[in-house]
């Protein structure tokens, strides 16, 4: 099983130039803000309105943030009715740990060495968010 994960992730990204646009689409504060939010959500994601409350930042100028992170292949995108929901691309994410890391103790795989990475499982029902009530 691991190594499946590890095969996938170092399958993924295999050059530099894709890892330089990964890491250029997260050198902005925004961005990289809200691509941690997106980290800390798990698979379900969140709609772009609300990472724009969250992260207090206009709706217009998130959308432009949020295409470079999609573009770059470190979120992705789902449409439901109106809304747009972005997620984190875990493996994308992990594929770049590997990168930075795959020479790491001169390849040694264990200990301190050892491929991090990260397998989310489904948001939990105490970590959603509670829905809010309509006032009387």
């Amino acid at each position: 099983m691991i190594y499946s994960i590890i095969f996938e992730i170092s399958n993924y990204i295999v050059n530099p130039e894709q890892s330089i646009a990964a890491f250029n689409a997260l050198a902005h504060e925004h961005r990289l803000a809200a691509y941690r939010h997106l980290v800390m959500a798990g698979p379900p994601g969140r709609t772009a309105g609300a990472l724009a409350l969250r992260l207090a930042v206009p709706p217009s100028s998130l959308s432009f943030h949020l295409q470079l992170l999609l573009r770059a292949g470190l979120v992705t995108q789902r449409r439901v009715g109106r809304q747009l929901i972005y997620a984190a691309n875990f493996t994308t994410m992990n594929a770049l740990v590997s990168y930075l890391t795959e020479n790491c103790c001169a390849g040694e795989t264990s200990g301190v060495c050892a491929v991090p990475a990260c397998s989310p499982g489904p948001q939990s029902a105490s970590s959603r968010p509670t829905p809010k009530r309509k006032s009387a």
